[in-house]
């Protein structure tokens, strides 16, 4: 299929974060506005160059990035704008129903609370999803290296019936499990949220296991989860006990392959485990992860499956599906973008 074609099919993105999706020509706007004077280079041209961090080679390296992205979202004009802006860019990628995360904590430089910094993330995706009928919703999220994870949980569960549907770990895993948050996720549970927890992508497999004892429904990346599993060929033969129980109760694998090859976590594209964890029957999505920072939309990750792992229409439409199976919003929004989902993938059959 064509990039025109599968820019057209109608998509879910369920992991995408807020400060990792800036457009580079409003870095430059928000930094004259607001003051910020540390980027590397106030050129455009130069500037999305430089955030491209395709060769970084590493998770550190590639984050380094976003101490520039975060610098120009410290005022709720500048965050509301930039999660205007972010909706608007997926509605024209086709995508039909998305959860963006970010973690407020990250927004107070300039003296903004969580509470602040949350209202105005969803100010800009209510004003998204009005101007271009894309149902957006907000996963908050926490960093794991911090020590202000139930404060967060606290405030993300303010704003449960108001677009927060959802609460996240991120940040660098070793060294951090999710155990040590476990009070912050039983806030957010208790308070009406779901929980997705970043494992397996910089570490591994006890990683992995970390968060489903904590938890997750979903796993953010996921992808180290095949350390766990014996393959031949090419394909799984059988089971570690992580992986089975991650089968067994059907836990979503947000994967974000462009991201994974850019932090150096696979040598190649075809090294990836997109296709087999997919074939093996796991529940896989596809997502963005940072589209600033890997240059990318979910129409390229739909064309890297494609040309790397052999996806074809039915296997798209079926990680579409298992997106919408497995997003954190109403059964009601489930139902009428579901029937988006099918219409469209029927107008190519």
């Amino acid at each position: 299929m064509s990039i025109d074609g599968l820019r057209a099919l109608p998509k879910v993105l369920l992991h995408d974060h807020l400060d990792g999706g800036l457009r580079p020509q409003t870095v430059l706007e928000l930094a004259k506005a607001t003051g910020y004077d540390g980027l590397p280079s106030y050129n455009l041209e130069e500037l999305t160059e430089w955030f491209f961090q395709g060769r970084s080679g590493s998770l550190e390296r590639y984050l380094e990035a976003f101490t520039h992205t975060v610098g120009v979202m410290q005022t709720a004009e500048a965050i509301e704008r930039v999660a205007y802006e972010a909706v608007e860019d997926l509605a024209n990628d086709g995508v039909v129903y998305t959860e963006i995360r970010m973690a407020p904590s990250l927004c107070s430089a300039r003296g903004l609370d969580r509470s602040e910094a949350i209202a105005a993330m969803l100010a800009g995706m209510h004003r998204g999803e009005s101007s271009f009928g894309l149902p957006t919703r907000l996963i908050v999220d926490a960093m794991r290296q911090h020590s202000d994870s139930v404060e967060v949980a606290r405030a993300a569960t303010e704003f449960a019936a108001e677009g927060v549907v959802g609460f996240d770990l991120a940040g660098p895993e070793a060294g951090f499990p999710a155990s040590t948050h476990r009070e912050a996720c039983d806030v957010a549970v208790a308070g009406g949220l779901h929980l997705t927890i970043h494992a397996g992508e910089g570490d591994g497999v006890p990683s992995i296991a970390g968060a489903m004892e904590t938890g997750a429904e979903r796993l953010g990346h996921g992808v180290r989860l095949v350390e766990d599993i014996e393959v031949d060929g090419g394909e799984a033969q059988s089971l570690g006990i992580v992986a089975q129980s991650v089968f067994d109760e059907g836990t979503t694998l947000e994967i974000c392959p462009t991201s994974n090859l850019h932090t150096g976590l696979y040598k190649d594209s075809a090294s990836h485990p997109l296709g087999l964890l997919h074939r093996a029957g796991f529940a896989v999505t596809l997502n963005t992860d940072n589209r600033l920072m890997s240059q990318i939309s979910l129409t390229d990750e739909f064309l890297f499956a494609v040309e790397n792992h052999d996806f074809d229409v039915q296997d798209l439409e079926v990680v579409t599906m298992k997106a919408i199976d497995s997003a954190f919003c109403d059964q009601a929004t489930k139902d009428l973008v579901a029937a988006k989902v099918i219409a469209g993938y029927e107008s190519v059959e």
